[in-house]
């Protein structure tokens, strides 16, 4: 599809950001010493993270603190015989022992090995072999599911029992660090191009795979970040906050064990010294809103699906607490223009959209500035648009050739090893975990002079706005036409009835295959013939008539990652194995 070309804004100051920007990476950059040890010794007394428990309970975690605990955990790991480049398996929730581990094990100069709680014992053991963890540090929210996965586990000598797991690991959390004593720890030398992180894919297209970053990447995602969250705070002026605002504090329900958790959230923050809250417990669309006005959140990251539960559970926040919101960004599916419009309406704030994975992440976006005219900074956001590269990325949309395609022609979203000025961009990965053909399958061309594909699908128009059609293996042709689900699924979501929907091809044997929706239903009402008849009207009223679903089936829920991503692989699987079942009983 051609969107048209608009008009220059006013506003529009993504090109002069670009030829502005010039990457500053230092060749002995190391995240532990740029996400506390610095902010230790300049503002000691700031709050690092803001822990608060599920009774309610706040405790702060100063910057002064988050370090002396860490050199204290970095010692105790030297002494049970941890060293550069070994992985250490970090498995645990938002909490500041989370932050501890990580900045401990970085400026032992090993290797972070972030794995969720939610895993259970056999997904945990697949990554813990695979990545030949070292150590474990986990606490009670995964410690029988990592106990269970132990025995598969031959390189994993040593487990730390964090919390209400103490005793059932080799050493507990508050004995190590009582037995490492007080006093600076002298950091292992780490270089901008050292691995600090082995993270594993979420698999929505086949086996994880394990991504190995290097500290430079979290310069790499820093224009990102701070565009997507209408500078962070700061004026782009004076690169200060302006007198009297309130303090910058963020947060996000997403998972520290996740790119999107950690690289979007945890870190970044902690870069510029700032507060991030933690939360213990699940994830509440009601709750968040008092969580927001409680904590003053000024920033946050709120995945699609999060933003969907809350548009369906407080539909109109009249009378809600008022929010301090700044910015939302908002990644992992397509926002859509109902989101978007919610967002604007109803929390004050137009969400930017982010587009990224965990090879290389903060590629695309939005930098709104939250209605902040003639700030100097930004760029408008189109409603359903990815948005535009961030500074530092040359983004492109190739075919299987690798040729940029035209505007409107839809192809793989691809970065480029070099900026527009030729420098070398910091963001990407080293490669995949013992597994070389894979880092190789990822690019196309040259290997200096490269671009790496992302495997999502999407058109570019005239002005470099994105328009996601879906993951690449996730678009379909039914009847000769190509279907991208996003568009459908964001259709389906607008109607009362929706409170999430999947599209996926289902096999014909006339047409190849007909569009098939999954549809959770919104509190109150009944998946019924009539509703399905409602649905197919509401899209077929509003997109091309060849997009409406020709089958809508009821869900309790939809398979989703970890990391709050619908797998419509599961569901296309499904689809895949009833025709197979239904051809061969009626053979």
């Amino acid at each position: 599809m051609t969107r048209p070309s608009q008009a220059a804004h006013a506003d529009d100051h993504h090109a002069a950001l670009h030829a502005g920007f010039r990457w500053q990476v230092p060749p002995d950059f190391g995240i532990a010493e740029a996400c506390c040890g610095r902010w230790a010794r300049s503002t000691p007394d700031a709050v690092a993270i803001r822990y608060e428990t599920e009774d309610g309970q706040v405790r702060p975690l100063r910057y002064a603190e988050l370090q002396r605990e860490a050199d204290r955990l970095s010692r105790a790991l030297r002494r049970l015989g941890v060293q550069a480049g070994d992985r250490v398996a970090i498995v645990m929730p938002q909490r500041p022992e989370t932050a501890i581990a990580h900045v401990a094990v970085y400026q032992l100069g090993a290797i972070a090995m972030p794995l969720t709680q939610l895993f259970g014992p056999e997904a945990l053991a697949y990554r813990l072999q695979h990545g030949e963890a070292r150590l474990a540090i986990v606490d009670e929210s995964a410690v029988d599911a990592l106990l269970a996965a132990r025995a598969d586990c031959a390189a994993l000598t040593q487990v730390i029992a964090v919390g209400a797991a103490a005793g059932r690991g080799d050493l507990d959390w508050t004995q190590a660090l009582g037995q490492a004593g007080d006093g600076p720890f002298d950091p292992a030398p780490v270089q901008a191009d050292d691995a600090a992180v082995l993270i594993y894919t979420s698999g929505t297209t086949g086996p994880p795979k394990g991504a190995l970053i290097p500290h430079r990447a979290l310069i790499g995602n820093l224009s990102g970040f701070v565009c997507s969250q209408n500078w962070f705070g700061t004026d782009p002026a004076t690169g200060r906050r302006p007198a009297g605002a309130a303090p910058v504090v963020f947060w996000s329900p997403a998972d520290w064990a996740w790119t999107g958790g950690l690289m979007d959230a945890l870190l970044p923050t902690l870069y510029f010294g700032h507060t991030i809250v933690a939360v213990q417990g699940r994830f509440d669309p009601v709750k968040a809103f008092a969580l927001m006005a409680r904590h003053r959140v000024t920033h946050s990251f709120l995945f699609p699906t999060a933003l969907k539960a809350m548009m369906k559970a407080v539909p109109d926040t009249a009378g809600l607490p008022p929010l301090a919101l700044e910015a939302i960004m908002s990644a992992g599916e397509a926002v859509g223009d109902a989101v978007f419009a919610y967002c604007e309406q109803q929390l004050g704030v137009t969400v930017n959209e982010m587009f990224g994975q965990t090879e290389i992440n903060y590629l695309v976006g939005n930098c709104a500035m939250n209605g902040r005219r003639g700030a100097g900074a930004g760029w408008p956001a189109r409603p359903g648009s990815m948005g535009r590269a961030y500074p530092g990325h040359r983004i492109a949309v190739i075919d299987d050739a690798g040729r940029v395609c035209p505007p409107g022609v839809p192809g793989d979203v691809a970065l480029h090893r070099r900026d527009v000025h030729g420098d070398p961009d910091p963001i990407f990965f080293l490669g995949y975990w013992k597994n070389e053909a894979a880092t190789r399958a990822k690019f196309t061309g040259d290997p200096a002079d490269s671009w790496c594909r992302t495997g999502d699908t999407a058109t570019m128009d005239a002005d470099g706005y994105l328009w996601y059609q879906g993951r690449s293996d996730d678009v379909f042709k039914a009847a000769g036409y190509r279907i991208g689900p996003g568009e459908i699924e964001n259709c389906l979501v607008k109607h009362p009835a929706v409170a999430n929907a999947a599209v996926v091809p289902k096999p014909d044997a006339a047409r190849g295959a007909v569009v098939k929706a999954y549809v959770v239903l919104a509190p109150g009402h009944v998946g019924d013939a009539a509703l399905v008849d409602a649905l197919q009207q509401h899209v077929r009223g509003r997109l091309a008539p060849y997009e409406y679903p020709k089958e809508i089936e009821f869900i309790d829920a939809l398979p989703m990652t970890t990391t709050g991503k619908v797998q419509r692989r599961v569901l296309r699987l499904q689809e895949e194995a009833r025709a197979r079942a239904a051809a061969a009983a009626g053979g």
